[in-house]
C-alpha cells in the first residue's frame, strides 16, 4: 500500500525499514542524499512492485509529481553472492574430478568478473545513460531516466515505466500492438548494438523488455530495464562477427569456416554455427535467411544437444568469453520471438544485413587514408543497402499479393 509521507519529521530509515530492513543502507542513502524521505518523495509504495534475485523495486512520487521506481538491493546479496561463487567453484571442481569431459569452468570466471557489476547500481545507471545516447535515433526506444541525487551503489532511482512484458501477447492484443512490429525494433535495437556500437545489453530477459502505448500519441514504445551486466565487444571480434553472420545467412560455406575459425571454434565450426543459430547444418548449407525454421528441426536441434554435449563444452572452452553473454542473449531473444510467433520472419535476418553492412563499411572507412577510396566504400555501402531495400520491397509485395489471393 503505498505511505502517504506529510509528517517532516518521516526519516528515510522508517521508509525504507520494510523495504530493505538493513540500517547499512538505508544510512548509506541517508549521507548521500542528506534529505528525509518526506523532503524527496510525496508517496512512497511500500509493496515491492517488483521482486529478483538482487534487488526488488518499489513505486513512489517525487515532490515535483514525476513517478519513480527506487531499486533497493536486498541487504544480504553482496556477502550472500560471494558465497555462493565460493560454492559454485567447488562443486563444478568436483563435477569436472568426476567427469573430466565436463568442463565449464569457464562459469566461476565469468561470475567472479560479472557480479561486481551487477552490484553496482552506479554503474547500471551509467549503462543505461551511455546506451540511451548510443540509440538516440530510434524514437521507439525508451531507456527511464537516471535520477543521480537519489541513486548509490546499492539504491537505483529511475523514471517508473509502464508496460507489459514483451513476451505477453495477451497484453499486447489488448491494447492493439503489433507482434510484427515490436519484433521488428527489438531485432533493430539489438543488431545495432551487438553489431554497429559493440556494446551490448545481456539480459534480455522479458521482465528486462516492456512494450507500451502511448494514450497521447498512439505510438508504442519498448522500454529497455537492467543495465547492470553489459558486454563491450573487441572491434576485431566484432567484424569477425559481422562477417560470420552474413556469410550464415548466405550460405556462404567457406567464409562460415573462416570467420568461425578466426572466433576460436577450430575443428567444432559447424557444431558452432548450429550453436549459435539454432539451426540445422542441412539449413546452415541452405543459408538461415533462405530457410525458415520448421518444428523437425527444432526437434533435431533439442535431440543434437545432449548427444553433442562433451563437444558443446570443449567448444565453450575455446570460444572468446565475449561470446558466452552473446550466446545468453542470442537464446533469450530467440525465445521471444518463438513466443511472439515471429521467429520464421525474414525481417530479422534484413535488419542484421543492413548492419553488418554499416558497420564493415565504417570499419573500411576508419582504416583507409585514400579519400577516393573512402567513397568507394560509401558508394559501394549505399548501392548494398539500396540492393537490400529493394529485396525487403520485394518481400513486401510478394506478401500481399498472397494476401490478396487468399481472400
Amino acid at each position: 500500500m503505498a505511505t502517504r509521507l506529510g509528517t517532516p519529521s518521516l526519516s528515510l530509515r522508517h521508509g525504507l525499514r520494510c523495504v530493505t530492513d538493513a540500517t547499512v543502507t538505508v544510512e548509506e542513502v541517508l549521507v548521500a542524499v542528506g534529505e528525509k524521505l518526506s523532503d524527496l518523495f510525496v508517496s512512497f509504495d511500500e509493496t515491492p512492485h517488483g521482486v529478483a534475485s538482487l534487488a526488488q523495486v518499489h513505486k513512489a512520487v517525487l515532490q515535483d509529481g514525476s513517478t519513480v521506481a527506487v531499486k533497493v538491493q536486498h541487504p544480504k546479496v553482496q556477502k550472500q553472492s560471494s558465497k555462493d561463487i565460493v560454492v559454485m567453484e567447488a562443486l563444478l571442481n568436483m563435477v569436472h574430478w568426476l567427469f573430466p569431459d565436463f568442463a565449464f569452468m569457464w562459469l566461476v570466471e565469468e561470475a567472479k568478473k560479472n557480479m561486481p557489476l551487477e552490484l553496482d547500481f552506479l554503474n547500471e545507471g551509467r549503462n543505461a545513460e551511455k546506451l540511451a545516447a548510443m540509440l538516440a535515433h530510434f524514437p521507439w526506444l525508451r531507456i527511464p531516466k537516471i535520477h543521480w541525487k537519489l541513486s548509490t551503489k546499492r539504491i537505483l532511482t529511475m523514471d517508473f515505466a509502464e508496460g507489459g512484458q514483451v513476451n505477453d501477447r495477451g497484453y499486447m492484443k489488448r491494447h492493439n500492438i503489433d507482434v510484427n512490429e515490436i519484433s521488428q525494433n527489438l531485432g533493430k535495437m539489438y543488431s545495432e548494438m551487438i553489431f554497429v556500437q559493440g556494446f551490448v545489453h545481456c539480459d534480455p530477459h522479458p521482465g528486462n523488455v516492456l512494450v507500451w502505448k502511448c494514450p497521447n500519441t498512439n505510438k508504442t514504445e519498448i522500454v529497455l530495464l537492467d543495465h547492470g551486466l553489459y558486454q563491450i565487444l573487441h572491434p576485431d571480434f566484432r567484424l569477425a562477427y559481422c562477417h560470420l553472420w552474413l556469410s550464415l545467412i548466405k550460405g556462404d560455406l567457406k567464409r562460415i569456416e573462416r570467420y568461425s575459425r578466426r572466433l576460436g571454434a577450430g575443428d567444432l565450426y559447424p557444431l558452432f554455427a548450429c550453436v549459435l543459430t539454432a539451426r540445422s547444418w542441412t539449413s546452415i548449407n541452405a543459408g538461415i535467411g533462405k530457410t525458415p525454421v520448421s518444428c523437425s528441426e527444432d526437434v533435431e536441434i533439442r535431440t543434437n544437444a545432449a548427444r553433442y554435449l562433451p563437444q558443446i563444452s570443449d567448444l565453450l572452452n575455446r570460444v572468446p568469453r565475449q561470446m558466452l553473454l552473446l550466446l545468453k542473449s542470442n537464446d533469450l531473444l530467440r525465445g521471444i520471438e518463438t513466443t511472439l510467433q515471429t521467429r520464421a520472419s525474414s525481417s530479422s535476418f534484413i535488419i542484421m544485413t543492413r548492419c553488418c553492412t554499416r558497420a564493415i563499411a565504417r570499419h573500411k572507412r576508419s582504416k583507409s587514408n585514400s579519400k577516393i577510396r573512402r567513397l568507394q566504400i560509401t558508394l559501394f555501402e549505399s548501392l548494398t543497402l539500396w540492393q537490400i531495400s529493394l529485396y525487403e520491397l520485394f518481400l513486401w509485395v510478394k506478401e500481399l499479393t498472397l494476401g490478396r489471393q487468399l481472400i
